[in-house]
């Protein structure tokens, strides 16, 4: 619009009348509503009837603190709850094609069992006041304060976190047992898992009052951050008595036979699956904080956690090339893996250093524990044993020599706290490690026993996803007779 044409609208007496007019409408509706404001604000603001009724002071600090808190063990909840898809995926790509179904199944029931045991018992056995050896309140959750004990997350947010991790344990146990375990007799030993030996040895470590939570005069000296004893050396120690009362699939041919161990059938699926138990610990370890104002240690935890998981990645990775002179996939999930159950316990207490130190070790433990069981004729397919036992034991050790002593007074050998740190994690470990074993046997075998921990020879030939399950997990006949199906 020029100038002229400006002018020319500006002399317009239409125009005029009603710019004049709009603006007098406006004036006099802004005079109304000033002199209401002015009229009825008194009585609407100062009145007892409305005052009262808006609060005068904020929320606590304390309930803004339990609330952030309550919400990030939560989310931590959700991403150790989500490593079941990575164990899903994970032991079904390592897996023959005529045991995934098996698998998938075995994940699925185990968690739905895992949920009401805890929720029954497991849980008061684990973190109900009682004795050094077991808990015994909060029975079906009953008699829940508001939040659990000292920590002030809500009660029900830091049960659903500890279920998650209950369940990490029962599936650790089923992958060193793939491919010949009836699904009665898994029922059987995932009851004895979830219910009765990962919840009463996870008291003596966690519980109030624990045995190793109240040595020396109730001051806490064993140290296990986030479970590397109580969840990956448990669960390991009972998969390897799973794999040895079970024995070996049929056919399998170990390595100083002249064999070796199956390759897996679908490594796109187990990569995808230990990429997703990669991200499902950042709620593991940083999680165990139970606190989002802890911002420096969730930093730290996380870090380490990554550089571990990194370095043992690699260093698995490079050490089979150097032995086979292939760049081997399986073996750097793996290692990875075992870096991150190394890390588990002391991912607090260390520096970035000793992160990636202690995860470089965990991957060769990998490589050799591995080695270690197949020379002892042990059926593992997944590498459980190797990645969660035997890695959940050095990651335990780890604490006593790498420990920094800048968070708290854990000192480890080469940080100056000479033996008595190291000394503790290795005995109270070998103690848990032993009564895991003894219990793992016993269940294992009772379990057997009831005729039903393997199925039968005809079954196993067979694939135990159509005999145990009436279906296989892939229907190439389906894909060629339905289109689109």
């Amino acid at each position: 619009m020029n100038a002229q044409t400006l002018k020319s609208r500006l002399r317009d007496k239409e125009r005029q009348r009603f710019f004049v007019t709009y603006l007098a409408g406006k004036m006099i509706g802004i005079s109304v509503a000033l002199g209401g404001v002015f009229a009825f604000g008194p009585w609407l603001f100062g009145n007892v009837a409305h005052a009262a009724g808006l609060p005068m002071d904020g929320p606590t600090m304390d309930n803004v603190v339990n609330a952030t808190n309550t919400a990030w063990t939560l989310i931590a909840a959700f991403l150790v709850f989500f490593m079941q898809a990575g164990f899903m995926m994970l032991e079904a790509g390592f897996a023959r094609t005529r045991e995934v179904v098996n698998v998938l199944v075995e994940c699925i029931v185990d968690t739905c069992l895992c949920a009401l045991l805890f929720w029954a018992f497991g849980f008061a056995f684990m973190f109900g006041v009682g004795n050094k050896f077991i808990g015994h309140e909060f029975f079906f959750l009953n008699g829940a304060p508001a939040t659990y004990g000292a920590t002030g997350v809500g009660f029900m947010a830091f049960f659903l976190f500890q279920f998650a991790f209950a369940d990490t344990c029962s599936t650790i146990t089923s992958g060193a047992m793939v491919g010949r375990t009836g699904f009665k007799g898994d029922l059987i030993y995932s009851v004895g898992v979830s219910g009765f030996i990962y919840p009463i040895l996870g008291h003596w470590v966690w519980g109030p009052g624990g045995l190793l939570n109240s040595i020396n005069g109730g001051v806490t000296i064993f140290r296990d951050f986030a479970g590397s004893t109580v969840v990956h050396t448990v669960g390991g120690a009972v998969a390897l008595a799973g794999a040895i009362v079970l024995g070996p699939r049929l056919g399998r041919k170990f390595k100083r036979d002249g064999g070796g161990l199956p390759p897996g059938h679908d490594l796109t699926i187990a990569s995808i699956g230990g990429v997703i138990l990669w991200f499902g610990w950042y709620g593991f370890n940083p999680g165990s904080t139970l606190s989002a104002l802890d911002l420096e240690g969730i930093g730290r935890v996380a870090t380490n956690t990554t550089l571990a998981a990194a370095a043992g990645g690699l260093t698995a990775f490079f050490w089979i090339y150097r032995r086979v002179g292939k760049w081997d996939l399986g073996i750097s999930i793996n290692g990875f893996l075992g870096g991150l159950v190394g890390v588990t316990a002391p991912c607090y207490w260390v520096n970035t250093t000793g992160a990636v130190i202690i995860g470089a070790i965990a991957g060769l433990v990998v490589v050799f524990g591995i080695d270690f069981i197949e020379w002892l004729r042990i059926d593992d397919p997944i590498g459980a044993v190797a990645v969660h036992g035997f890695c959940g034991i050095w990651g335990t050790w780890s604490i006593g020599l790498f420990a920094t002593g800048q968070w708290n007074d854990v000192k480890g050998l080469f940080w100056g706290g000479g033996f008595e740190q190291l000394w503790i994690q290795v005995w109270a470990n070998a103690l848990v490690v032993g009564v895991s074993l003894v219990a793992g046997f016993a269940l294992m075998y009772f379990t057997k026993w009831t005729k039903t921990l393997r199925v039968s020879e005809d079954g196993e030939l067979e694939g135990i996803d159509i005999h145990e399950h009436g279906s296989p997990a892939y229907h190439p006949e389906a894909a060629y007779m339905g289109k689109g199906v």
